[in-house]
């Protein structure tokens, strides 16, 4: 394994980095609102809506480590998280679905909108009531001729208030399990499709989430992503996508936080020097540079195995776990290096540990990456 860059893949990290930070400039980010829809087509023009997905759909056509360096450069040079989780939410969670699963048809009508920014994604299987239990579905989808009518209310759906086309999973044959559920394609407007009203949450507040009711939606057989029963397959392929590449946008993160902190440690004065002189503040700086580096060659090999075709998982699970938890202590390193200026919502430090929280819930909380690498260890 060599995770030294080309000249190409350099190029397009620096591009992405600097191109965000033109476009943040000196503004802070509106950690209040939901991120707009021109932010959105943006995200579109510089290609991270379609890192993974074939060029023939408009997508840039890259493997996963690719991926995964282009949303590190991502989460390093765009301030507000909520828009960064979107995308990649979007593009892995809903577009790859389309890209892998979808019948020709599905892919040509849907996949350059999503790939430009012309349409926004979303995913839809957690339940109320399934938490990590994910498969527990209650949704049902009844084959009525060439539509199934589908019943059932997804929860936290992120993206759910703005977006186009949700890909949902559904129970076809309950008596099945996991082995019974289906994914669809629905698009906004449809008949029997309800988007709740945006969440308020504790961190991640910019990206737009909600509750979606599905009451006699009818969905064309066409839209139906892989066979009846597939569905699990679809949405865990998915997970392999989100948990190797979208965590890099943390990767990134972490890289803005370090810098801020060290320059901050840098020029801050208490009594009579620089506080960076301080061991307990230089050795809190070293041990976020050590979780940094480690989180990403987990990363990094994560992304190349699965880039080979080899059994991933466990390496998968490795790095989502060390980034989200050296996310959280990242954060509040941060905050304490800063001391007072660390909780003034103003400077921008207390918001990296807020969305840094959600990291240990979705795609999988920790304890269920402890289980899998448990699991892969023969326990």
């Amino acid at each position: 394994m060599d995770f030294s860059w080309t000249n190409d893949q350099n190029m397009l990290y620096n591009t992405i980095l600097h191109s965000l930070q033109k476009d943040s400039g000196d503004k802070e980010p509106q950690h209040n609102s939901f991120w707009t829809r021109s932010q959105w087509e943006r995200c579109g023009e510089l290609g991270l809506l379609g890192l993974c997905v074939p060029e023939q759909y408009q997508g840039r056509g890259l493997g996963a480590l690719d991926t995964s360096h282009a949303v590190e450069a991502f989460g390093r040079g765009c301030t507000d998280m909520g828009l960064v989780f979107s995308a990649a939410a979007h593009l892995f969670a809903a577009t790859m679905p389309i890209a892998e699963y979808g019948n020709e048809k599905t892919k040509e009508k849907f996949l350059p909108g999503l790939c430009s920014g012309k349409l926004i994604g979303a995913n839809a299987i957690t339940e109320k009531e399934s938490g990590s239990d994910v498969f527990a579905l209650k949704t049902a989808a009844v084959k009525d001729g060439q539509s199934y009518i589908l019943m059932g209310t997804k929860s936290f759906v992120s993206n759910g208030p703005v977006a186009d086309l949700f890909v949902v999973y559904a129970l076809t044959n309950p008596a099945h399990g996991y082995l019974g559920i289906t994914a669809f394609v629905i698009e906004k407007g449809t008949p029997g499709l309800h988007v709740g009203e945006p969440l308020q949450k504790i961190g991640l507040t910019s990206t737009p989430a909600s509750q979606l009711t599905l009451d006699q939606c009818r969905v064309p057989l066409s839209n139906r992503l892989g066979q009846e029963g597939q569905g699990s397959q679809i949405f865990k392929q998915s997970m392999q996508w989100e948990r190797a590449c979208l965590f890099a946008s943390y990767l990134g993160q972490m890289e803005r936080q370090l810098e801020v902190s060290v320059n901050y440690a840098k020029t801050r004065r208490q009594f009579g020097k620089p506080i960076g002189k301080n061991q307990a503040i230089a050795h809190r700086l070293a041990n976020m540079k050590l979780r940094l580096e480690s989180a990403r060659l987990l990363l990094y090999r994560a992304c190349w195995r699965f880039d080979h075709n080899e059994d991933a998982m466990q390496d998968i699970s490795l790095a989502k776990l060390a980034i989200s938890e050296a996310a959280i202590q990242g954060g509040l390193d941060a905050i304490r290096i800063h001391g007072s200026a660390g909780i003034d919502v103003e400077a921008g430090i207390e918001v990296m540990l807020r969305d840094a929280l959600p990291s240990i819930i979705f795609s999988g909380t920790t304890e269920m990456q402890q289980n899998i690498i448990a699991n892969s260890l023969g326990l």
